[in-house]
């Protein structure tokens, strides 16, 4: 049975609409319209050979950045279904939000935005949230009648989580009123986008502790004395379950550990919102934040990320890796740019290489420059 929705979530009806004009589905609101167009489309389907954090190579069982988007929409829409928002808008817009991600995570990203701002100094970089955007409005060639998918606003607005001035500026001459607007005017997305704003923190938090666990970067041990989130929950789980070791005992704390921040969302969103009373969708946006963490975990979640930041993304390792990754998107970027016949007609140099899986850029790298510093699947 469909929850019904609250005056202040998104309502398909009520939506400010599509680009191109188009003519209702049959059988799906606007917001499915969205979602389905996004898990058909190309960019979608390449999620599935982009890092997260470990590349391919490193496991089968690692996250990438398709099940990162699976399992945040998974949060999303739990959250969403208890507090009468939007399911449909918030799937559609988790699906997509890291549709513009580079190939190897963070550090093609840093990569690709350093040569940008080298050779264009004055194009504002490059921003993963903007390519995601640039993805479904311009560089999906799926429909006869317009390039990308067409998107509602909404889902639009969703996906476009941070946006620099400059990008916001250029969006606001080609849109006016549209979707870099909010970054201008210092306004909030709906509920759905924060929602899904958070969710993306809940989901790699927990997931990447699992991988860093799996992957013998981060001890057990090591959790259990620097994150007393952790501790509880593992310390509750042996108390219910004195035989759990190893994986078992991990996913269990793990496990808990997503339950309890998603409950801490929904009681402390709907606090903020009996406080502020918003009348309807549109009254969110003049309002602060409504979607957060109460501030006991929000200084829980702060000592996760620290702990991560500093024990698994900065691992010696991990850093080997993500070097070598940044040396193949600098040496693809300077080979396209000295031979641009070796781009697909039509196609710039930062979207060619953004829209590359890990592999692509590995097998790229090695047809055009030369051994790879990192080995290929």
């Amino acid at each position: 049975m469909a929850t019904m929705l609250q005056p202040w979530a998104s309502d398909p009806a009520q939506s400010r609409g599509r680009r191109h004009a188009e003519a209702p589905a049959p059988t799906r609101d606007d917001f499915q319209r969205d979602r389905d167009r996004i898990v058909h489309s190309t960019a979608f389907r390449r999620l599935v050979y982009k890092t997260q954090v470990f590349l391919n190579h490193e496991g089968d069982l690692f996250r990438t950045r398709l099940t990162h988007s699976l399992e945040v929409a998974q949060l999303a829409r739990s959250i969403a279904r208890t507090m009468g928002l939007n399911e449909d808008l918030c799937e559609a817009i988790s699906l997509a939000h890291d549709l513009g991600h580079t190939p190897f995570g963070h550090a093609g990203q840093d990569a690709l935005d350093e040569c940008l701002r080298r050779v264009e100094p004055d194009s504002g970089g490059f921003e993963h949230n903007f390519q995601s955007l640039r993805v479904v409005d311009v560089l999906e060639e799926r429909y006869a009648a317009f390039d990308g998918l067409n998107l509602t606003f909404e889902t639009r607005e969703g996906i476009l989580k941070h946006c620099s001035r400059r990008h916001a500026e250029e969006l606001e001459q080609a849109e006016p009123g549209g979707v870099g607007h909010r970054f201008l005017a210092r306004t909030q997305p709906s509920l759905e986008a924060q929602v899904c704003n958070l969710a993306d923190e809940i989901a790699y938090n927990a997931h990447d502790i699992d991988d860093g666990v799996r992957s013998g970067l981060i001890e057990h041990e090591q959790l259990l004395g620097a994150l007393p989130l952790f501790s509880r929950f593992h310390v509750e789980a042996l108390r219910e379950a004195p035989a759990l070791a190893g994986k078992r005992l991990l996913y269990e704390t793990i496990r808990r550990m997503l339950s309890v921040q998603v409950y801490d969302v929904i009681y402390t969103t709907a606090t903020l919102i009996r406080e502020h009373a918003p009348a309807n969708a549109d009254a969110v946006r003049a309002l602060p934040p409504l979607i957060g963490f109460s501030p006991g975990m929000r200084g829980e979640v702060a000592q996760i990320k620290a702990f991560l930041r500093q024990q698994l993304y900065r691992h010696p390792r991990v850093v080997d890796t993500t070097e070598g990754a940044k040396q193949v998107i600098r040496g693809l970027f300077e080979a396209y740019r000295v031979q641009p016949r070796e781009l697909p007609t039509g196609h710039l140099v930062a979207d060619y290489i953004a829209g590359m899986t890990d592999r692509f850029a590995l097998r790229e790298y090695e047809r055009l420059v030369g051994t790879a510093p990192i080995p290929a699947q």
